[in-house]
């Protein structure tokens, strides 16, 4: 089976929904989920060999499948008219044919130049390159109120985390946390520049993420609420 297997579906009744399965030798039980992104069950396995056990759980679950599929938001594609958060403020998509190869915000919209066959990869790649430049901004402004220095910073399309330090100080981050309002942005550069001096979850590394960002408790409390949403754009 490797790290995956080939597509299945799970019969709801009226729906069926597509099913992926991951085998992870360090899962510790069988594992389910929705992606938020689009609404497919991830069946997460610690051994091949409980496949048959994982989609007899999996079906035991239909009920709650059911519901959380159903409360999957609509996707949102990058498209002419579509309306996208920056920073947590709602902006539409414009396309301006007559302009060449720019995207730029202005007065409530984003602008994206150029041929509309192109759009959602301009769209894309400038949303990666804002979310690069305002977390870099706010990762050295932390790093050196802690005299410490991030060796790397690069933007992903993580699913399953917003940020990751390593223990040579390269920094991590989804893209889409420029989505998100500024202040829960900072909240993530914040907590990945407190691991840059304690690369674990106790109470000293809480208590430097406090020092970063008083109001860091809200800005989680928003990513648990209202993070999964943000994969639906795009």
């Amino acid at each position: 089976m490797g790290a995956s297997a080939a597509p299945l579906e799970l019969d709801l009744g009226e729906t069926c929904v597509p099913l992926e399965v991951r085998v992870h030798p360090r899962a510790r039980r069988i594992g389910l989920r929705i992606d938020p992104a689009d609404g497919h069950l991830v069946l997460t396995l610690p051994h091949e060999r409980l496949l048959d056990d994982g989609l007899a759980f999996a079906r035991r679950q239909r009920g709650w499948i059911a519901r959380q599929h159903a409360a999957v938001p609509e996707r949102v594609p990058f498209a002419d008219g579509a309306e996208l958060p920056y920073l947590g403020e709602l902006h539409r998509v414009r396309h301006a044919p007559l302009r060449r190869g720019v995207v730029w915000r202005e007065a409530g919209e984003i602008h994206v130049a150029g041929d509309a066959a192109f759009l959602a990869r301009r769209l894309n790649d400038w949303l990666r390159g804002e979310a690069r430049r305002l977390l870099a901004e706010r990762a050295q402004a932390f790093a050196a109120r802690i005299d410490r220095r991030v060796t790397r910073l690069t933007v992903r399309d993580t699913r399953s985390r917003w940020g990751s330090c390593s223990e040579h100080g390269a920094l991590s981050f989804c893209w889409r946390l420029v989505l998100a309002p500024e202040p829960v942005l900072a909240y993530v550069a914040a907590h990945e520049v407190a691991h840059l001096k304690h690369l674990h979850h106790g109470p000293a590394f809480w208590d430097l993420v406090a020092e970063l960002c008083p109001d860091h408790k809200g800005q989680r409390r928003w990513l648990r609420r209202h993070g999964q949403a943000l994969h639906r754009y795009g």
